[in-house]
C-alpha cells in the first residue's frame, strides 16, 4: 500500500497558508521524504510524522523552495538521537550544500549523511528494497531535475489453502508453486501454477513530477500509473510565462494524466498569484476528470 502525504503545495515561496513543496511517500510503513521546502519538520510534526522513521530522502532540484527545509531536518533529528544514517537522492552540486551545512552547523551529527548522487538525464532504479523500487524521471526545468516513480514491488504468490488439501501438496510442491511452478502430481496429472496461485494484492505505482515544463517522454515512463502528482503553477492563459520558467499549467498537467494513462491526477505547485486554486482545477478537469487538489496535511491512499 503506498499513501502520500502532501506537506507543502506552494511554489517559489511560502504564503499565509501554504508552503513550499514537500511530501511523504509511505510504502508499506516505510518513510520517504520527497523535496523539502521551508518549514518541512514543522509539517511533519503537525501531521504526527516522527522523522527518525525516515528511510531516505528524495531531492528533484536544487531550488530553494525544494530543499531549504531539509537542513534544518537533519539538525533536528540529530538533537532527538537518530543513529541510523540517511540517504540522499539529489543532484550536483548538492554535496557541496550538505558539506557546507556539516562544516558550520552539524559536524557531529550521531549519523551518517549519505548524499547520492542523481543524473537528471537518466531514467534508471536510483534505489531499491524488498517492497519498492524508485526511479528517477528526467524533467523539463531551468535546471537539472528529476522526477521520482515509486513501484511497489510485486509480492511473493500465495497458495490457495484449498488446492494444498485438494491435491495434497507437500512442502516441496507448495514452495516450487510459490517460485511460479507447473506442480505435476503422483498420477502425471500437471496442474497450472495460475490455478494454485494467487498475489495477495496488486503492486501500486506512485509518481511524482514537479518542477518541469510538459513532458511527453517523462508521460511515457510512468505508463499507467496509479497516482500522479504534477506541477501545475499557472492556468494556461500564462502558459509563456510557464514555459519560459519551466513549469506547467493546470492543462499541461492534465494533458500528461492523460498520455500516462493515469488513474488518478493531484496538481500542486500553485503560483501565489492565485488567492485560491480552484481555477486550475477547474482547468484541469476539463482534460481529465479524476483530478484532484493537493491539499496540505492530507493523505491520499493507492
Amino acid at each position: 500500500m503506498i499513501k502520500v502525504t502532501v506537506l507543502g503545495r506552494a511554489s517559489a515561496k511560502p504564503t499565509v497558508t501554504s508552503h513550499p513543496s514537500a511530501q511523504i511517500v509511505n510504502v508499506n510503513e516505510q518513510y520517504y521524504l520527497v523535496d523539502a521546502g521551508e518549514g518541512t519538520q514543522q509539517q511533519m510534526f503537525r501531521r504526527g510524522i516522527n522523522p527518525l522513521k525516515l528511510r531516505a530522502v528524495f531531492i528533484s532540484h536544487l531550488h530553494g523552495d525544494h530543499v531549504f527545509g531539509l537542513f534544518p531536518l537533519l539538525s533536528t533529528m540529530g538533537l532527538c538521537g537518530r543513529q541510523m544514517p540517511l540517504k540522499v537522492f539529489a543532484p550536483r552540486p548538492f554535496d557541496e550544500m550538505l558539506e557546507f551545512h556539516l562544516k558550520y552547523f552539524d559536524e557531529h551529527l550521531p549519523y551518517q549523511v549519505e548524499w547520492v548522487e542523481v543524473d537528471t538525464t537518466k531514467h534508471c532504479c536510483i534505489f531499491e528494497n524488498k517492497s519498492v523500487e524508485v526511479w528517477s524521471v528526467p524533467l523539463r526545468h531551468k535546471i537539472p531535475c528529476a522526477g521520482f516513480h515509486f513501484k511497489e514491488r510485486s509480492p511473493e504468490l500465495n497458495v490457495h489453502k484449498f488446492k494444498i488439501e485438494k491435491y495434497s501438496l507437500s512442502i516441496a510442491q507448495i514452495v516450487a508453486a510459490k517460485r511460479g511452478e507447473d506442480i505435476t502430481l503422483e498420477d502425471g496429472t500437471v496442474i497450472e501454477n495460475s490455478e494454485l496461485t494467487y498475489l495477495p494484492f496488486t503492486p501500486k505505482s506512485y509518481a511524482y513530477l514537479s518542477d518541469t515544463s510538459r513532458s511527453a517522454v517523462a508521460a511515457r515512463r510512468i505508463k499507467g500509473v496509479d497516482l500522479l502528482y504534477h506541477e501545475a503553477t499557472y492556468t494556461k492563459e500564462f502558459a509563456r510565462d510557464a514555459k519560459e520558467r519551466g513549469h506547467s499549467t493546470a492543462a499541461d498537467a492534465a494533458q500528461i494524466a492523460v498520455a500516462a494513462e493515469a488513474k488518478a491526477l493531484i496538481i500542486g505547485h500553485f503560483s501565489s498569484r492565485y488567492k485560491s486554486p480552484e481555477a486550475l482545477l477547474a482547468e484541469a478537469k476539463e482534460i481529465f476528470e479524476n483530478t484532484q487538489l493537493a491539499e496540505e496535511g492530507e493523505t491520499y491512499t493507492l
